[in-house]
């Protein structure tokens, strides 16, 4: 079984929701959902990488980082087929062009989000 964990900003309410409505499937592995917020010094060394949690999420699947629309593209190929959401997600980003042109706007729709309800980013 791989470990399968996803970094994330849980007080992003289209964050939080796509999160607690993704499924993986159970041949592959458990996926950990981890608040950002609760781990400063992570976010601290992943922003010395070149990665913002404020602009990407962070997908670790065993021993390899994916962000943005490249984890967006692998939890689609993880994913399982189980409802709607699921396949919707399977069909839109299993394709990496997708993920890449359809994230953007996911981001942007996130930091309009956080501004309208008064949230602060990730310090």
């Amino acid at each position: 079984m791989a470990r399968i964990q996803l970094l994330y900003d849980r007080s992003c309410p289209a964050c939080e929701h796509y999160t607690r409505l993704l499924r993986i499937r159970e041949d592959i592995g458990e996926l950990e959902l981890i608040n950002a917020r609760e781990h400063p010094e992570w976010v601290q060394t992943l922003r010395q990488q070149g990665i913002n949690l404020n602009n990407d999420m962070l997908l670790r699947l065993d021993d390899q980082e994916y962000s943005g629309d490249k984890a967006l593209h692998m939890l689609a190929m993880l994913g399982s087929n189980s409802g709607l959401f699921n396949r919707l997600n399977h069909w839109l980003f299993r394709s990496p062009l997708r993920a890449k042109l359809c994230y953007p706007l996911m981001r942007a729709g996130r930091k309009l989000l956080l501004l309208i309800l008064r949230r602060k980013g990730i310090e």
